[in-house]
This record gives structure tokens, C-alpha cells and sequence, in this order.
């Protein structure tokens, strides 16, 4: 079973601005691949607030494909994968989004919510943005870069799985009370967790 961490940025308040992508593979419980893409969106329009966040500007894009053409260099290892993602509504928003803006498909894949998960099994943090969870870790990253963000969602995960003794972090889920959230040819259910 393929895991993948996966983390967008957007150009713009519009989920379907999609500008960089980020992917962290899980594999034997440690962070094998990362990869990082640069997105053109369709309409190249980057707010301020954004660029703030991220630094990515038109210039740095306006040569790079479009959504499609990046997500399906990646296609085949999606396809059928547990992904995972910190604030996955988010993430899945802009997937979503892209992929109806371009009038394509949904993969078929289960995804779970990093974020979710920490504040299942780690209620006495303060705070579960990924910074502070990374910082607790003692992982160093730079912050609202994709591939960065990906990589140390992926390695939050690993030690989330250590600390419910799951034997992956797929089995995550079936210790905390989370139902996973999948996207299908026919739409999306969102991942969620039993109260208490």
C-alpha cells in the first residue's frame, strides 16, 4: 500500500489556483521520495496575501504546465493510494477544485488529515499547525514551501503512527475513531473522526 503526503499552494483565494504542489512518499515507516512541482494557473492571477505566504510569484511559474499535465506525471502513483494531507480539507479543496475547473475526473484514492490526527493523539499540544508540530518534533522546514510541507506532514505521521503503535500510518485511522475521506469517479466524502 502507497502512502503520500501532499500539500498545495495557491495563487489566490480561488481553490482552483493551484501554483506548486508538494509529495512526500511513505514507505517501511520513513519518508522515501519528495518531490516538488510549480503549477501555471489557468488565470495567473497571484494576490499579495499569497505571494506573502508562499513567495511564489507569476514569473516563476509562467513557464511551468498547467494542473493536469503536473498531476498526471503523478497518476499512477495517486492512483489507489492512502494520501494524506495537514488540513486535508483544505488540500482536497484545491485538488477538487482543479479538477473541475479542467473538467477532469476524480482519482480514486483514500486520504486521512494529519491535522485530525494530531489532535486526536496529541490533545495537550497547544496548538497542531504544522509548524509547531514539526518544532515539537525537532523537524526543521521552511514553512509554505509544498515539498517541505509534504515531507514533514509525512514525518508527523510516522511518529503519529509510533504513538498509537500502528503498524503503518494507514491503520492510523481504525485506532482513533476516523473514518478516511475518498475521492472517487463520483465525487468525494470527507475524512472525519467520532466525537469523544
Amino acid at each position: 500500500m502507497t502512502t503520500i503526503a501532499i500539500d498545495f499552494e495557491t495563487a489566490n483565494e480561488q481553490r482552483g489556483s493551484a501554483c506548486s504542489v508538494g509529495l512526500a512518499w511513505i514507505e517501511e515507516g520513513r519518508v522515501t521520495r519528495v518531490e516538488e512541482r510549480l503549477i501555471r494557473p489557468r488565470d495567473m492571477r497571484f494576490s499579495g496575501m499569497n505571494i506573502a505566504i508562499h513567495g511564489i510569484r507569476p514569473e516563476h511559474v509562467e513557464d511551468a504546465p498547467e494542473f493536469p499535465e503536473v498531476m498526471d506525471e503523478f497518476y499512477d502513483d495517486i492512483s489507489g493510494a492512502t494520501m494524506i494531507a495537514h488540513n486535508a480539507a483544505f488540500d482536497f479543496s484545491v485538488w477538487r477544485a482543479s479538477l473541475d475547473l479542467y473538467r477532469q475526473s476524480y482519482p480514486e484514492l483514500t486520504y486521512l488529515c494529519s491535522l485530525k490526527m494530531a489532535q486526536r493523539i496529541w490533545p495537550h499540544f497547544l496548538s497542531h499547525r504544522l509548524n509547531l508540530i514539526a518544532e515539537h518534533l525537532g523537524l526543521h522546514f521552511m514553512h509554505h514551501n509544498a515539498a517541505e510541507d509534504a515531507a514533514v506532514c509525512a514525518a508527523a505521521a510516522i511518529e503519529m503512527a509510533k504513538a498509537v503503535k500502528a503498524k503503518a500510518v494507514e491503520a492510523i485511522p481504525a485506532l482513533i475513531g476516523m473514518t478516511p475521506g475518498r475521492l472517487t469517479a463520483k465525487g468525494y466524502a470527507p475524512c472525519t473522526c467520532r466525537k469523544g
